[in-house]
């Protein structure tokens, strides 16, 4: 066949998937490092779902299975790639004495999936908002306390365990360097 029009077996549709995705995954590897900037956007997204459940006054069950999903994500935010409990076992675990290596922390759910997992989420819902057959009736205050009192049990658990373990997930108060000049590299003759 040598008129196809499908040289080497491409469809058009491959070919728009294929340069859509291409496309798609250059702006996200360009969004990288400017972390405020894209939970900013997150943000924007989640008030924009938020207003849209408020202003339908329904999908409280989608909205329901988002705050668990998104505290399942949390948790892979906050724990370590390696859990203590578990090498403890094995005899290596994380330092106690200062005389003990020092093993930086490694989440388990890097920062960056994070943000594309949770705005990946609030999008999904947001969609699913435009189909009447999910919103299932339901009496919304049971799912919110359901849902704080599991995101408190959960939340005290996982202190608890950095606690024990003496680990924290952030690095509030890492110090950072900066490129200053020293006062002999100003320019003022020495003598």
């Amino acid at each position: 066949m040598e008129g196809s029009e499908n040289e080497g077996g491409v469809t058009p549709i491959a070919k728009w998937k294929s340069d859509f995705s291409r496309t798609f995954q250059y702006y996200l590897d360009r969004s990288t490092p400017h972390t405020t900037e894209r939970w900013l956007g997150t943000l924007a997204v989640a008030i924009i779902y938020v207003l849209r459940v408020y202003y339908v006054q329904g999908f409280y069950v989608i909205s329901y299975g988002l705050g668990i999903y998104v505290l399942n994500l949390l948790i892979g935010f906050l724990s370590p790639k390696v859990d203590p409990e578990l090498e403890a076992l094995d005899g290596a675990s994380l330092p106690t004495k200062d005389s003990d290596e020092f093993k930086p922390f490694i989440r388990r759910l890097p920062e960056f999936k994070f943000w594309y997992a949770i705005t990946k989420a609030f999008v999904v819902a947001f969609v699913l908002t435009f189909f009447s057959m999910l919103d299932v009736p339901v009496f919304w205050p049971i799912l919110l306390c359901y849902w704080i009192f599991l995101f408190f049990l959960t939340m005290k658990r996982q202190i608890l365990h950095m606690v024990k373990y003496k680990y924290v997930p952030f690095d509030i108060g890492k110090q950072r360097y900066t490129n200053k000049k020293s006062a002999s590299s100003s320019g003022t003759p020495r003598n």
